[in-house]
């Protein structure tokens, strides 16, 4: 019997090819998007949980009274806690990239430079870094790995880089960083590390190595035992009240606080602990503590996943049930020669699931064909792999529950049929009509919706591009600064400055510590006006160092004062006494007016005169609002920001590598330009766009196959009169407007219910950002204008074709 329902579904398919074939692509379109959405959600939840002890694992963070949150701490914390709360069994402090810098290969033989690379995913970890965290060890062991000073781990590949081996224990190289010039050994080497990890570092270097006064190279507020400097994230090991069950960390934090106001009385922040495993996703959407990934586009792809999958089925529902007008006869001879309901449903549901099961396999060869283009869009390596046991389970559980449940409706369709009336030739006409019409109706709100919200989105993304930043970007080449060499780098900058100041190219240039797009240096409290309160204390300042070419190099302006002088920024702000500070800055000291702040003393440990007043600047884009910054006046640290023009630009790379390599043997030469790294910022707009983008257009297709389906099914039931009509001498036109002024119904309610949800949707988006648009009317009159276009020309094609049918042939039964 299973047999023949099978045989005679796929005879049914055969004789309907194309009823069919949009039945299975409308379905594989909606499961492949549902696959390839499932594995980047598979794969972004999979983040961390790779490590033994995740579930015991919390990382320090500090909140202040603000609602700001930072996530490195000073040093001295973590021992601290370990010793106070005998509830903390161990700590682990990662000090993030502040060991970036050169790394020195040397001929052990002649103690000559072999070869150097400048790194930048480099990190100082305490000894209990591998057993806390599970990496893999391929040389050496865990628990004495980083215990002694001057001892480093590298990765497989770097080891490889460095000395075309992965077996290096034992070996010696230099780094010169921050911190000076340090030897240190290879103790081990880590299997590198996976794309799943938040923690990607291609060395690690012991944190003892700090300890010692001689390897700070003067940066005190690096000390291990200092409570001064911010620069680690702290990880602290919590035992489990039981398997499974996560310790009282919200009682812990507690505690830790009132140990840091019995310190500290006058810090308002607070500690907070957050588990280990939310580092990358928050538990919440109103999380505030800062995770590397986005829980808020998960849950949008997620989202948009099952909503082009419910799409799908709708069409399913839409056109089964238009093409089963056809069969109407046929379900009314069943009946009559015995054929029982159970029987006609399992005959239906037979058809169902062949048509579901062409769909899904479909779906996965155009998954294995997308993988590669849908890998570069999100950037990771993915596959049907990617999705675990489980998440693979509950996928095909809802692809299987999906087809049983609209199959399920369109047999119930079917075989609800009055044989009497079918065998007369009388079709049903209201049943399921309210249905087929709500789903319609769903499907172009949804399409409306993404449409409105891929429109105001790239209207934020234009908007955040070309705004007015208050700074030239363009035509800006930024030199990372050298890290290696011998005697004085002041007289080799003079060297390379003069030589800059010839080129006829080059329109001017800076030695900054910060560029625009990039961090500060610092941040700073404690620096108040005279007389102060406690609570001007306590304000924070972004601490940026610059010398006196920065505002000409790129183009910001003064509001009042005067700029540093070359003698001061080659003094140092300690020696000069000298700070400038933005507008933003200066309302927050109490400054009445740029002009009243110009010329006036402020408190940092010393007096210093605000010589300067810069105008407001978006530093760091339009996301955030402009921070108050104190500018301090420095030479020679960072960055080398060269203003040149850029045709034949590579002949002019080719001579500035020259001239630096010239002043600084030994160091790479590695540059970017500012316009460029400012705008990758907002890459997840960026990618917000390509997936509204993507998924408006497949949402409106498909939509649009279910409109093709209603329509199909109106003018199979409206034959007759269309006939009579023309009979009578309708035209061709008026025939359409008849058939098409129904589904434009639809399409107008789908605009109305559409444009208030995506309204307050991509207002709560918009929220996030600082400085935004404001959403007008016209988006949404686009969004359905186009959805109105579309709708018409699918229901016209159909239309058309019954308007112009021989009358006779629709008459000929009567």
């Amino acid at each position: 019997m299973i047999q023949n329902y099978f045989k005679i579904a796929w005879r049914n398919l055969l004789r309907n090819k194309v009823h069919s074939l949009v039945n299975i692509v409308g379905l594989a379109m909606g499961i492949t998007a549902f696959l390839l959405i499932l594995e980047y959600v598979s794969f972004e939840r999979s983040y961390n949980t790779f490590h033994q002890n995740i579930s015991s694992l919390y990382r320090v963070v500090k909140q202040t009274p603000k609602g700001d949150v930072w996530v490195d701490m000073e040093p001295a914390v973590a021992p601290l806690a370990k010793q106070e709360f005998p509830e903390v069994q161990e700590y682990c402090r990662v000090a993030e990239h502040s060991a970036n810098g050169i790394v020195t290969i040397t001929d052990p033989k002649e103690n000559k430079p072999l070869q150097s690379f400048r790194e930048s995913e480099l990190a100082y970890a305490d000894a209990s870094f591998f057993t806390l965290f599970t990496f893999p060890l391929v040389q050496g062991t865990a628990t004495s790995a980083l215990t002694q000073p001057n001892t480093v781990a590298l990765s497989e590949s770097q080891s490889r880089k460095y000395f075309d081996t992965v077996k290096s224990v034992g070996k010696v190289l230099t780094l010169n960083n921050q911190f000076g010039k340090t030897i240190y050994t290879v103790t081990a080497v880590y299997a590198d590390m996976p794309p799943n990890s938040d923690l990607q570092f291609e060395a690690i270097f012991a944190l003892q190595t700090l300890a010692n006064p001689a390897n700070l190279n003067g940066n005190d507020w690096a000390r291990l035992d200092s409570f001064d400097g911010s620069y680690v994230i702290t990880f602290l090991q919590l035992p489990e009240e039981s398997p499974g069950v996560p310790a009282d960390f919200a009682a812990m934090a507690d505690k830790f606080n009132a140990l840091k106001k019995s310190l500290n009385p006058e810090d308002q922040s607070l500690f907070v602990l957050q588990p280990a495993k939310n580092l990358h996703l928050a538990e919440s959407l109103n999380e505030v503590y800062r995770t590397s990934g986005s829980l808020s586009f998960v849950y949008l792809l997620s989202c948009i996943a099952v909503l082009i999958l419910l799409i799908a089925w709708f069409n399913y529902v839409n056109l089964s049930t238009a093409g089963a007008l056809k069969r109407a006869k046929e379900v009314g001879v069943r009946k009559v020669v015995g054929a029982g309901s159970k029987q006609l449903a399992g005959q239906f549901l037979g058809e169902s699931l062949v048509l579901n099961l062409l769909g899904f396999a479909l779906a996965l060869g155009m998954v294995a064909s997308l993988q590669e283009a849908f890998n570069g869009f999100v950037q990771k390596e993915l596959s049907l792999t990617t999705l675990g046991a489980s998440v693979l389970s509950l996928g095909l559980l809802l692809l299987v529950v999906g087809a049983l449940v609209s199959g399920g409706y369109v047999a119930f369709t079917l075989i609800s049929f009055q044989p009497v009336e079918t065998l007369k030739g009388v079709l049903p006409t209201g049943r399921g009509g309210f249905l087929r019409k709500s789903l319609v109706v769903a499907q172009f709100s949804a399409s409306i919706a993404l449409v409105a919200g891929t429109l105001v989105l790239y209207q934020q993304l234009r908007y955040m591009q070309n705004e007015n930043l208050g700074m030239e970007l363009d035509q800006r080449m930024v030199i990372k600064s050298p890290e290696v060499g011998e005697g004085s780098f002041a007289d080799r900058t003079a060297a390379l400055e003069n030589d800059l100041a010839q080129l006829p190219y080059v329109k001017n240039f800076c030695q900054t510590g910060i560029v625009p797009g990039g961090y500060y240096n610092f941040s700073a409290n404690r620096i108040t006006r005279q007389n102060a309160s406690p609570e001007d204390a306590r304000k924070t300042y972004s601490m940026g160092i610059v010398d006196d070419r920065y505002l000409a190099t790129y183009g910001i302006a003064l509001a009042a004062g005067r700029n540093f002088t070359p003698r001061e920024a080659e003094l140092g702000w300690e020696k000069s006494a000298k700070l400038m500070i933005n507008e933003k800055a200066a309302r927050q000291f109490g400054f009445a007016s740029p002009e009243a702040a110009a010329g006036q003393i402020i408190n940092w440990g010393q007096p210093y005169e605000i010589v300067g007043v810069v105008k407001d600047y978006h530093h760091q884009g339009l996301k955030q609002v402009i921070d108050p910054i104190v500018f301090m006046p420095r030479r020679s640290v960072g960055y080398l920001t060269v203003n040149l023009s850029t045709d034949n630009i590579q002949r002019k790379i080719g001579e500035l590598e020259a001239l630096y390599k010239k002043s600084y043997p030994g160091n790479p030469f590695e540059f970017f330009f500012v316009d460029e790294q400012y705008n990758r910022q907002y890459e997840s707009e960026q990618q917000y766009g390509k997936v509204f983008t993507a998924a408006s257009l497949l949402a409106i297709f498909i939509a649009c196959l279910g409109l093709f389906g209603l329509t199909t099914y109106t003018t199979e039931q409206r034959t007759k009169e269309i006939g009579v009509r023309k009979v009578l001498g309708a035209s061709v036109t008026s025939i359409v407007a008849l058939l098409s002024k129904d589904f434009l119904k639809l399409v107008l309610i789908a605009i109305v219910i559409a444009s208030p949800l995506a309204w307050y949707a991509m207002n709560e988006w918009l929220a996030d950002f600082a400085y935004k648009i404001d959403i007008e009317w016209w988006v949404f009159a686009l969004a359905g204008g186009l959805a109105v276009g579309i709708a018409l020309l699918t229901v016209s094609f159909q239309s058309v074709k019954a308007a112009l049918m021989n009358p006779v042939e629709s008459l000929r039964s009567e």
